[in-house]
C-alpha cells in the first residue's frame, strides 16, 4: 500500500497532492520491473560469449593484444564476447545495454538496464591462468544510482556458472553438478579472497584486524562467487574497479545470503553513467565484518 488511511485523510480530497505522494513513493520504492527473459536464456547467452572467448584464448594466431585510452588491455576475445552478449540481449527486448566495451541505447531512459563485462580479468586471459569471467547483470535504476536485480557470471576456461539475485535463489553450474548455493557459516579458521596479483596496505592492515585466516587467491569476478558458494568468508577490495566488474557477481553474492557493502558499510550501489568507477567494497557472507571494514577507510 502506497499510503496509510491517515495519510489519505490529511490529503483533504486534494488528488493532486496525492498524485505527488504516490510519485514520491514510487520513487523511493521502485516497483520490480516486469521480467521479459528466463534466467537460462542469459546463462546461454554468457555460454556463447565464453566460447567465443575460449575461441581465441586456444588459438595463439588470434592472440593479439591492443591498449585502450586507459591503458587497459584489448584483445579480440574482449570484442567477439561482447558482440555475442549485445546481439544476444537485443534478441530479447530492447533494455539499454552498458558494456565495458560500447552501449546501446541510454541507460537513464529506462528503469532497467543490462550491465555487462564481457571478459572480466583480461591480465588474467593475457597470463593464460584461466581465471576470467562472462559477467552480465539486470540493473534496476532509483533516480541516478542502480542496483543489481539478477547477475550471472561465467568462467569459460572451467565452464562452470554462477547466476541468481533478487529475482531467483543463486545457483552454480559446472561439469561437477548443479545446484543451490548458500554462503557459509564462518566456523574455524577464516577464509579471505586475495587477488591473485596485487596486494596493498590496506589489504595488509585489514587482514591483519580480521585475525588468524588462510589466505585464498583468485583473479577477476571468481573472488565474489567463491564467497557467494561458501568456498570462502570474505572478500575486501582496496584496489580500483569499475561497475561493470562486480555488479553481476553482487547479485549473485545477495542471492546467495550474502553481503556487498561500501565503504560506509551500506549496501553497494552504482553509477552506470557519469562516474562508473566504484569506491572500495566488501564481499562477505554476513555482517560480522562491517565493523572492521568501516574502521580501515
Amino acid at each position: 500500500m502506497l499510503a496509510t488511511d491517515e495519510e489519505l485523510t490529511s490529503f483533504d480530497g486534494s488528488v493532486e497532492l496525492l498524485k505527488d505522494h504516490i510519485e514520491n513513493q514510487l520513487t523511493k520504492n521502485p516497483p520490480k520491473p516486469s521480467i521479459s527473459f528466463t534466467p537460462e536464456k542469459i546463462v546461454e547467452i554468457a555460454t556463447q560469449a565464453g566460447e567465443a572467448i575460449m575461441d581465441v584464448y586456444e588459438n595463439a594466431e588470434d592472440f593479439e593484444i591492443t591498449q585502450k585510452g586507459d591503458e587497459s588491455p584489448l584483445t579480440k576475445a574482449d570484442i567477439a564476447a561482447h558482440d555475442v552478449i549485445v546481439a544476444g540481449l537485443q534478441s530479447i527486448d530492447s533494455t539499454p545495454i552498458v558494456s565495458e566495451e560500447g552501449r546501446v541505447g541510454d541507460p537513464m531512459s529506462s528503469n532497467t538496464c543490462w550491465l555487462v563485462d564481457p571478459l572480466d580479468g583480461t591480465k588474467e586471459f593475457i597470463k593464460r591462468n584461466g581465471m576470467f569471467t562472462v559477467n552480465i547483470a539486470l540493473m534496476q535504476r532509483n533516480e541516478s544510482r542502480w542496483k543489481p536485480l539478477f547477475g550471472v557470471v561465467h568462467a569459460p576456461a572451467s565452464d562452470t556458472t554462477w547466476f541468481g539475485g533478487a529475482l531467483a535463489a543463486s545457483q552454480r553450474d559446472g561439469p561437477e553438478g548443479s545446484g543451490p548455493m548458500m554462503v557459509r557459516p564462518t566456523e574455524g579458521k577464516v577464509k579471505l579472497v586475495a587477488s591473485g596479483s596485487h596486494r596493498g596496505e590496506k589489504d595488509e592492515s585489514f587482514a591483519e584486524a580480521v585475525g588468524e585466516h588462510e589466505l585464498v587467491r583468485m583473479g577477476s569476478s571468481l573472488k565474489a562467487c567463491i564467497v557467494a558458494e561458501g568456498g570462502a568468508d570474505i572478500y575486501p577490495r582496496f584496489g580500483p574497479t569499475s561497475c561493470w566488474d562486480i555488479a553481476a557477481a553482487h547479485a549473485v553474492v545477495s542471492g546467495a545470503g550474502g553481503i556487498v557493502v561500501g565503504p560506509d558499510g551500506k549496501t553497494l550501489d552504482y553509477d552506470l553513467v557519469e562516474e562508473v568507477l566504484n569506491p572500495y567494497f566488501l564481499v562477505a557472507a554476513d555482517n560480522r565484518w562491517t565493523e572492521i571494514w568501516i574502521q580501515h577507510q
